[in-house]
């Protein structure tokens, strides 16, 4: 008996392939996005630097899946086979936007003073170590990745992820989505009703298609007529200037290794952020097993290790990950021709360099949309995959990042006014040393240059310092206290009592709950060879009371709270709800 010849293209790629390329087409806008407006980012350097390397990240991963559903079709003689997809991933990409890469160039052009390009480059190079990092740690946890999903408890690990959905990949997108409101409220309208209540579009349209073409067409309406409201998306760069782009090719000279020990200080965001990709990925195999592609757990995670270690190594800036719409994209009718047309269009994107012309010519607005809809989905999906008792625990992952979330408005005011308040400095000193008043101008400016900077005074001051420290390493604050709270809810209140020892140990070191700008690691304190005694790390004075030594003193009184609990509890409080109300979800 001959074994039948398998399918790897079927008319079902065509919906599957625009879904996934879509994905990673929006995350790339995005990223570029979000850096030129909330940062200030020269939009070409991105486009010629980040932009390629990123793209060859999806490429080199999308071809493996593509190779492996193959492989995967000739040793079960299906016809029925579908890729796992792989792209850009979406949590990350506001990780590294808003607190890697974005805190870096601030920090390179106002702390280390230097100029527009080179602080471009230096960020570059930041982002290129981190992604490096993260390639490095998946490849370990490739081998390891069940010891990993049964230490953390699930709440702690989808907590995390559902925080970065929630308050910053749905938030973020609908804000930028409602500059121009009847666009994106048209594409938003498309893509619920298509994508979350799957209600279906004549001739299998693709929702996100749909959304792109339809508002699309209205934006470039109303921009001819002049009713858009809002001024027309600004170009700040030529977009032929992006073909063919060879800048990114200085990554091989590997100078950015010498920035290897500043990205140290980001490890709190990035480790977090690898380690949801590996715990996404697994999710991911199974949600495959569970539609009939039987796929290697551990050659998953390595290929999307590898993919990630790739793109930093080429200077990709945004790690890769397995797709948790697998199951969708099987009901599309998707093969394995979807990956691969995704790779070559994402890959081309980058390195050939029309994306600079998708940049120019796609609204944000059409395309944002898609990105609430991975956000709410993300965040559905944890809560569905965890048990109901623990919904709690995923709810209290949400809070620090809440508070990363003011901080992004916070941050963005003080970059904008940190160049004018150096400015008015600068006229101040150059009036007459008789000026009336002088005084008091200098004395003005030197508190508007203070508040730039991030040192407020009075009862706002503690209030932005206390968001600061809560901030810092939010993610792995949200894991942590997550598999906290699901541990006591469990009655394992000693296990619960070791997550909470474990912050106090990385609040210590400014690994979680930094309260210094920029949230760095540091080291409490050292001894000091001059003056012959050992002294404290310097605090902002809005931070009395919240140094590392107070952190660590709070995380070490609740954890003997929970051993006191442990040890000196009668008997068993009453269940809050019936034992069927607690059972796990299915």
């Amino acid at each position: 008996m001959t074994k039948k010849t398998p399918h790897w293209a079927a008319a079902g790629d065509v919906n599957a392939f625009f879904g996934l390329m879509l994905d990673n087409i929006a995350d790339l806008l995005l990223t570029i996005g979000l850096l030129a407006t909330v940062f200030n980012f020269p939009t070409n350097f991105a486009i010629r630097h980040m932009a390629p390397g990123t793209a060859i990240g999806v490429f080199v991963g999308d071809l493996a899946f593509f190779f492996m559903a193959l492989a995967l079709a000739r040793r079960t003689g299906r016809n029925d086979v579908t890729a796992m997809p792989l792209g850009l991933d979406t949590p990350s990409t506001f990780g590294m936007v808003f607190f890697v890469l974005g805190p870096a160039f601030n920090h390179a052009q106002h702390i280390l003073q230097l100029n527009e390009t080179e602080a471009a480059v230096y960020t570059w190079h930041i982002g290129i170590c981190s992604i490096v990092i993260s390639g490095l740690f998946k490849v370990a946890c490739a081998f390891g990745s069940g010891w990993i999903r049964k230490f953390l408890p699930r709440a702690g690990l989808l907590g995390s992820l559902a925080a970065v959905a929630l308050v910053l990949i749905s938030f973020l997108p609908f804000v930028e989505s409602l500059h121009y409101p009847v666009v994106g409220m048209t594409a938003l309208a498309i893509i619920l009703t298509t994508l979350v209540a799957r209600i279906g579009l004549p001739k299998q349209i693709p929702g996100a298609l749909a959304a792109l073409l339809i508002a699309g067409f209205i934006y470039y309406v109303m921009d001819a007529f002049g009713i858009l409201g809002a001024d027309k998306e600004p170009m700040p760069f030529n977009p032929h200037e992006g073909l063919l782009p060879t800048d990114w090719l200085a990554v091989f000279r590997f100078g950015w290794v010498a920035q290897m020990g500043d990205a140290l200080n980001y490890l709190p965001v990035v480790i977090p952020f690898a380690l949801g990709t590996v715990i996404g990925g697994i999710d991911c195999v199974e949600s495959a097993a569970a539609v009939g592609d039987e796929y290697d757990t551990d050659r998953i995670i390595l290929v999307e290790a590898i993919a990630t270690l790739v793109a930093g190594l080429c200077g990709g800036v945004i790690q890769t990950t397995p797709y948790i719409g697998h199951p969708a994209y099987k009901a599309m009718g998707g093969r394995s021709a979807y990956v691969l047309a995704t790779a070559l269009f994402v890959g081309g994107a980058g390195t050939i360099g029309y994306f600079g012309y998708l940049y120019w010519l796609v609204p944000k607005s059409t395309v944002f949309p898609i990105l609430v809809f991975i956000g709410l989905e993300i965040t559905a999906q944890s809560f569905l995959a965890t048990k109901k008792k623990h919904y709690a625990a995923v709810s209290l992952a949400c809070v620090p990042a809440l508070a990363a979330l003011v901080l992004v408005f916070v941050d963005d005011a003080q970059g904008q006014y940190m160049g004018q308040a150096a400015q008015l400095t600068a006229a101040i000193d150059a009036l007459p040393a008789d000026t009336e008043g002088l005084d008091k101008l200098k004395a003005s400016a030197e508190s508007i240059q203070s508040i730039s900077q991030g040192n407020f005074f009075g009862p706002l001051g503690v209030k932005l310092q206390t968001l600061r420290m809560l901030s810092g390493g939010f993610i792995l604050t949200s894991l942590l206290w997550a598999s906290a709270l699901a541990m006591i809810i469990d009655r394992k209140l000693l296990t619960a009592a070791g997550f909470f020892a474990l912050c106090g140990l990385f609040s210590l070191f400014g690994v979680i709950h930094s309260p210094l700008p920029g949230s760095p690691v540091f080291l409490p304190f050292w001894y000091d060879g001059a003056l012959g005694q050992w002294v404290w790390h310097p605090m902002p004075d809005t931070a009395a009371g919240q140094t590392p030594i107070y952190m660590l003193a709070a995380y070490l009184c609740a954890a003997g709270v929970l051993v006191l609990f442990h040890y000196c509890r009668l008997e068993e409080g009453p269940p809050t709800e019936s034992l069927e109300d607690w059972e796990e979800t299915t």
